[in-house]
């Protein structure tokens, strides 16, 4: 090892020792992991199952007469029904039937579970990655980032480690969530295989460099953790409802409509959603990751060009 190498250590070796150092906190504190995985896990088990939108239509909710006579006088096409009774058990077993296919063509699945399963993951991913900016914020406040400045370490390798600690944390997260979703009752599609799940961890990797450089640019100057936090909450709700992860993007007012196409959480669901529950359609899986990719260089680019200019003024 030459002298330049022993005082100006490559890039590759300062990402390295702050990401573990990111990573050894995170898995010190088991605590915080069971809540993070917790959360998610609650709103899949109670808000998920409770919403059941398909048993609404189910034989057991439509309770119709055993028998139902059709007037003489009623207006039917075509015609010759008048007088003609109908049995109210199969009727109700049509209906059921009509109500899964009303399903399939609105939520692409049968079961909403599965549906809003899949945007749990996406929740998942905006927590994990909205502590990145609040995780400098903590080192600001403790001298610790003040320590890193003054040595040697590219300034670059401080703000990639924030930004791949989260990026790892969101993925390890979204697997452990989706492994409970299919525990709880989510119904993989036929093309599932486990290489899918290569193709999640891409689209969470996506995101979550975009998301989490600006969350480290808005957070990097601030020491009070107030301020990165009062963020997180302005933005966290309109990403969330502003996308397809609770509703399909369709039944939704046409004004809304307009911004659920520019949010990249409506990407970033719908990607996963292709890959784990809906047959995929390969066309729609390319532009979910080439929006994610453009999201992710164009945001990283400029949270990243901030962070620098945070850390070197």
């Amino acid at each position: 090892m030459d002298a330049a190498n022993e005082y100006w250590p490559s890039f590759t070796r300062g990402l390295w020792a702050l990401t573990r150092r990111e990573l050894k906190k995170w898995l010190n504190d088991p605590v915080m992991i069971v809540m993070f995985v917790l959360q998610p896990f609650i709103w899949m088990g109670l808000l998920g199952k409770s919403m059941n939108i398909s048993g609404l239509l189910s034989p057991d909710n439509v309770k119709l007469p055993p028998q139902i006579p059709i007037p003489d006088n009623a207006i039917l096409y075509p015609p010759g029904l008048q007088g003609v009774i109908l049995d109210g058990a199969a009727l109700s077993q049509m209906i059921a039937e009509m109500g899964s296919k009303i399903m399939e063509g609105a939520f692409g699945v049968t079961d909403y579970f599965s549906f809003m399963a899949v945007g749990m993951i996406s929740m998942v991913v905006v927590t994990a990655t909205m502590f990145s900016g609040m995780s400098i914020v903590w080192d600001r406040r403790l001298g610790f980032l003040d320590k890193v400045i003054s040595t040697p370490v590219s300034r670059a390798a401080i703000i990639f480690s924030k930004i791949l600690n989260a990026s790892l944390r969101a993925m390890f997260q979204a697997t452990v969530v989706l492994a409970l979703a299919y525990i709880l009752g989510l119904k993989l599609s036929s093309t599932f295989t486990l290489l899918n799940l290569l193709g999640v961890c891409a689209a969470i990797f996506l995101l979550s460099i975009g998301l989490s450089s600006i969350f480290i640019a808005f957070s990097i100057r601030s020491t009070r953790m107030e301020r990165p936090m009062q963020f997180v909450s302005l933005i966290t709700m309109p990403l969330m409802f502003a996308s397809n992860t609770f509703f399909p993007i369709k039944l939704m007012p046409n004004w809304m409509q307009a911004v659920v196409r520019v949010n990249p959480l409506t990407y970033l669901t719908d990607a996963i959603r292709q890959l784990t529950i809906l047959p995929m359609d390969l066309t729609a899986l390319i532009t979910d990751f080439i929006y994610l990719g453009l999201f992710a260089a164009v945001l990283a680019a400029i949270g990243i060009a901030l962070a620098w200019k945070h850390l070197t003024s």
